[in-house]
């Protein structure tokens, strides 16, 4: 394998000049991989060193290197990490669960239960405190648990490069059935690629009904084993503890089935950040699931861009540990400041490797800051090489019977070089967890007679992800079809500005209505277009016709102040609705 070498922070276009490969392509497997850098923007080692590996390069750094010590380890992710491990070295760890699912399906309270009835008892300290992630022991061997808030931070610390997670539980209530949550969270364990199991909770509970759940689960094409699929179910009931030996079971028996993980406890530690907090009287504590290696107090240790010495290590039993192996959670405290849920800690060699490496990933963190947004967009796609292609999306419409026409229409679209593959669709308006979803797949997000909320908006711009929106089905299947066979032409796009919400609606007498708002972000000018949305749907386009402050026409009014806004052949507003202001420009995509 030929040998290249990179220094601490590349430009794509650099980086392409030094393997040889086509930048297209390079910005193809970037994207793929969550990465959204155009070609004059740098990425880091890390990511420069996987992408040199994926091309047929080994990777060497350029001194000085950020972590400048001899010996320094490699940040990579650990998962991709084991292929340049002794194969002598590695021993098998225990697996790594999330549980996912509709709210009330019972989440928590599975959790809850296999935490009670598991951790071995009497072990020094007790169940003492809820460190987001815990490990339960069952017939000797342990199974690591990931407590997280839902599907939407699952995806959003997979945004962040954090893929911790071995095997996904999906808890569906048998009195309710699969729900809109349950349908994300399924989406969302698809675009994780690990294995899923199902748990059929509430089963004691009177009108549940556990076949019509598993039937409604093989239409959406997770179908249980019972149905002839791959999908193992398990029975539950959270209240009595029925069935949960069997889920713990079952996990043990997908492990070993499907390629068991496996780590080398003997190198330093590489790890990921579950949660982080400032605690009164411990200072910046943090979370972290050792993923390869074993952690030990006293280690210096880089996560992002927050260093320190491990001071110690704390279980979720409050037992003090010296170290801990792979697939262990602990708490750490001892780092300089608070950490980021997803960021990959790793151990270096000295407290100076350390801060140099911290302060180097502070600094390209403000350098960011001030680059503009690399956007996953169809003439990205249209300029991508190779034989064959996949155009990822994500439909979001107002209504299933919109949704089925419309993805009905997108499968017909046919080119022997282009696969098109639906990661996510649903009804109502464009989420953060769409925007996630679409983050970590590289999909464009394509949203019909729909609006994005307030944090979908912020985290397309952060995430730089792509989210466009029709009224019309042959707009969009016209657009798709022109950006496979690369003719995609200058186009006019909406360029947002800024959204009010209605406080107040006035009426004068023979006058226009007037919509009291205030504006909740960015700005109102007296020169744009709005829409009225109301529920997350689009009511009516119109320009404004008049916008005041108290009783003195204005340009524009920013965000925290109130206004009086009408709009041309427009009256019937409603308290609660959001108007959303842009301006129409013509733009090369």
């Amino acid at each position: 394998m030929k040998t290249v070498r990179l220094p601490a922070s590349i430009s794509v276009r650099e980086l392409a000049e030094k393997l040889g490969t086509p930048p297209a392509q390079l910005i193809t497997y970037l994207m793929q991989n969550g990465v959204m850098a155009a070609l004059t923007q740098s990425v880091d080692y890390d990511t420069a060193a996987l992408a040199a590996d994926h091309f047929g390069f080994e990777a060497e750094a350029e001194e000085p290197v950020a972590a400048a010590a001899p010996g320094a380890v490699r940040h990579r992710h650990p998962l991709l990490d084991l292929a340049g491990e002794d194969p002598k070295s590695l021993v098998p760890r225990p697996p790594v669960v999330a549980v996912l699912g509709h709210v009330d399906h019972g989440k928590t309270s599975i959790l809850d239960r296999i935490r009670a009835t598991s951790v071995a008892a009497g072990e020094a300290g007790g169940i003492t405190q809820r460190i987001g992630a815990y490990q339960v022991d069952r017939n000797g061997r342990l199974i690591t648990f990931i407590d997280t808030p839902g599907h939407a931070a699952f995806t959003a610390m997979r945004a962040r490069g954090a893929d911790v997670t071995d095997i996904a539980i999906l808890v569906v209530a048998a009195d309710d059935g699969v729900m809109p949550q349950t349908e994300e969270a399924i989406q969302h364990i698809r675009s994780a690629g690990v294995p899923i199991i199902v748990a059929v909770n509430k089963v004691d509970k009177e009108g549940a009904n556990p076949d019509r759940v598993l039937q409604q689960l093989a239409e959406r094409e997770v179908v249980p084993e019972s149905y002839g699929g791959d999908v193992p179910t398990v029975r539950t009931s959270a209240l009595t503890g029925a069935g949960i030996d069997d889920l713990l079971d079952t996990i043990l028996v997908v492990t070993d089935v499907v390629n068991p993980p496996r780590a080398n406890p003997s190198r330093p530690a590489v790890g990921t950040v579950i949660d982080a907090e400032l605690e009164r009287g411990r200072g910046p504590v943090a979370t972290v699931l050792i993923q390869n290696g074993t952690l030990r107090v006293g280690d210096n240790v880089v996560a992002g861009s927050v260093y320190g010495k491990v001071r110690a290590l704390i279980d979720d039993t409050g037992r003090r540990l010296g170290e801990a192996g792979p697939s262990r959670p602990v708490q750490i405290t001892g780092l300089t400041d608070v950490a980021t849920a997803g960021d990959l800690l790793q151990v270096l060699p000295t407290e100076r490797a350390a801060r140099s490496l911290a302060e180097q990933r502070a600094a390209e963190a403000r350098a960011r800051i001030t680059q503009p947004v690399r956007r996953i967009t169809l003439a990205d796609f249209a300029a991508v090489e190779g034989e064959t292609k996949t155009l990822t999306l994500v439909l979001k419409a107002e209504a299933n019977g919109s949704l089925e026409a419309l993805r009905g229409q997108i499968l017909k679209i046919e080119d022997p070089n282009v696969r098109i593959r639906i990661v996510g669709e649903g009804v109502g308006a464009v989420s953060e967890s769409d925007v996630n979803l679409a983050a970590v797949s590289g999909a464009i997000v394509i949203g019909f007679n729909v609006r994005p909320d307030e944090r979908a908006s912020a985290a397309a711009e952060e995430h730089g992800v792509d989210v466009r929106f029709y009224d019309v089905v042959y707009q969009v299947t016209d657009d798709i079809t022109a950006s496979i066979r690369g003719m995609y032409e200058p186009t006019f796009v909406d360029v947002y500005q800024g959204r009010a919400e209605v406080r107040r609606v006035f009426q004068v007498d023979g006058r226009p209505t007037i919509a009291g708002c205030q504006v909740v972000d960015g700005k109102i000018a007296r020169a744009a277009t709005c829409r009225v949305l109301r529920g997350g749907r689009e009511v009516v386009r119109a320009r404004i016709d008049a916008l005041k402050r108290f009783r003195d026409d204005v340009r524009e009014v920013a965000r925290g102040y109130e206004c009086g806004i009408t709009l041309e052949g427009f009256a019937d507003f409603a308290e609660g609705d959001l108007i959303e202001a842009y301006v129409t420009e013509q733009q090369n995509l």
